[in-house]
């Protein structure tokens, strides 16, 4: 095949970030507002006064922005997919801050071993990226050690993969003590094989005092110091699995006061951007980030509400997805996607407007089977919800719902939808399996708001001897209200309350 390279239409950051101003710090301001507030604000940046003039505040996202060049390798699927990937990678690279300038992509049967594109390929992109006054190259893959050098080398400017890249998003974007523990642990998992130095720094061999102040006996050979540094990461990283199975075990428990409860869960999946944290603040009023970036919110969120017959449920945004999800990100975050894998529904959230959705729930639905693969093979009922039905033509809503049948259409943003949701998840939801008939004290007001809370209630009727009720409870609950069951004529549905 003879290798050719292509370059499509690709987007780039040229516009002020939006501002927010004192209606963004009021006492009605959510938490997301906060947030997305302090990402897009102004930062002091020291050291820039001088006597002639002074530069007290500049735009830290500015300031901050590199120049690239992306280059992807077309092996297989569609000219669409492949532009569409590379697409998605300027996406990303905007999120992180920086200016997209050029794209290119060569049409290969797999990638060269040594330089990932092939040698004659590198000159042009050497070419480009000296006319585009580039100081970064990004990869649409995850290159091997030897690759990134190769390229680094030749092109004489800085060179990232994918996987570097989504690794930097998540750094940036990571703020519980969790989150920026797994992340901590992905990026050292990603750095560690890709250790190296420059020139012969790295290569000195150290003994005596130089062996950390180990005298005699020091002396000798001793450790290189690229052994140390790859002794001190792999420390690190063992010390971070210590803290990030302890905050798993932390979940654990909440988990299993919910399950205790017999409150059902139900967990929003999807990829990233599909409008996952927009549909967790419509149906909840949560109040979290929402920003039209990827990865824009990390640390899972959980809320608690209820179905319109009352029965109680958590809620819980998870974090997106993305093709080619690095697997050192699966598995730091393994700890967090296990709300998928415990819940008793999943709500797949897809992007209406994107143009190739089926590929979005393809990527989401391997992660899903990686996961569900760690908890024997078993994975809760899903329920796709087409998102953004606003931002997408008559013409892809129409195809969308003959792929997808079964799926409901909603606009988070407009609320289209949303009662529809509602009533499909009450349909969907495990209810209590146990019917019961009581006659509780007054004085035991607490057990009644918790078969409320907890169970489902037929009929309720209120006694001069305490309130009578029918309800469908779970076992456990069951087993609390036994010394209050009654047998007797039933009570109508819909009794006085």
């Amino acid at each position: 095949m003879n290798p050719t390279m292509t370059k499509p239409v690709l987007s780039a950051t040229t516009g002020e970030p939006r501002r927010y101003g004192a209606d963004a710090r009021s006492a009605d301001a959510t938490r997301g507002d906060l947030d997305l507030e302090e990402r897009t604000s102004l930062r002091r940046v020291a050291g820039l006064s001088t006597e002639l003039t002074d530069i007290t505040e500049v735009e830290y996202r500015q300031l901050r922005l590199e120049r690239v060049v992306l280059v992807g390798v077309w092996t297989e699927g569609s000219a669409e997919q492949a532009q569409a990937s590379l697409i998605e990678l300027a996406r990303l690279a905007e999120t992180a801050g920086s200016q997209v300038l050029d794209g290119l992509i060569q049409r290969r049967s797999k990638p060269d071993p040594a330089t990932f594109i092939g040698t004659g390929k590198v000159d042009e992109l050497r070419d480009s990226v000296v006319s585009a006054s580039a100081d970064t190259v990004i990869c649409d893959g995850e290159l091997s050690p030897g690759q990134l050098r190769q390229l680094e080398e030749k092109l004489k400017v800085k060179v990232i993969d994918r996987t570097g890249l989504i690794l930097d998003i998540f750094a940036q974007h990571a703020r519980s003590k969790d989150g920026k523990a797994q992340v901590e642990l992905a990026q050292l998992s990603y750095l560690l094989p890709r250790l190296r130095g420059w020139g012969g720094s790295l290569s000195r061999q150290v003994g005596g005092r130089a062996a950390g102040g180990v005298g005699i006996g020091g002396r000798g050979p001793g450790e290189t110091k690229i052994e140390l540094d790859r002794r001190r990461i792999r420390h690190r990283m063992t010390k971070l699995r210590r803290e990030i199975a302890g905050m798993r075990q932390v979940r654990a428990t909440q988990r299993g006061s919910r399950n205790r409860n017999e409150v059902p869960s139900v967990a929003i999946v999807g990829y990233t951007n599909a409008g996952k944290s927009s549909l967790l603040n419509a149906l909840t009023g949560a109040g979290v980030l929402v920003e039209d970036a990827l990865f824009a919110t990390l640390d899972p969120t959980t809320r608690r509400t209820s179905t319109a017959d009352g029965r109680t449920y958590t809620l819980t945004d998870t974090v997106g997805f993305v093709r080619h999800l690095p697997h050192q990100l699966v598995e730091a975050f393994r700890s967090t996607l296990e709300e998928t894998a415990d819940a008793d529904l999943l709500v797949h959230v897809v992007d209406a407007s994107d143009p190739l959705p089926e590929d979005q729930i393809k990527a989401v639905r391997q992660v899903l089977v990686e996961i569900g693969e760690e908890h024997a093979g078993t994975m809760p009922k899903e329920l796709l919800v087409v998102n953004k039905t606003d931002a997408a033509g008559d013409l892809q809503l129409a195809r969308l719902r003959h792929l997808l049948p079964d799926a409901v259409f909603v606009s988070a943003r407009r609320g289209d939808g949303v009662e529809k949701l509602r009533e499909r998840l009450a349909e969907l939801l495990p209810r209590p399996e146990v019917d019961v008939e009581l006659l509780v004290p007054y004085v035991q007001g607490s057990l009644v708001a918790r078969i409320h809370s907890e169970g489902e209630v037929l009929a309720e009727d209120h006694t001069p001897h305490g309130t009578r009720l029918r309800a469908r409870v779970g076992a456990e609950l069951a087993t609390a209200v036994l010394p209050f069951a009654l047998a007797g004529v039933p009570l109508e549905d819909g009794a006085a309350h």
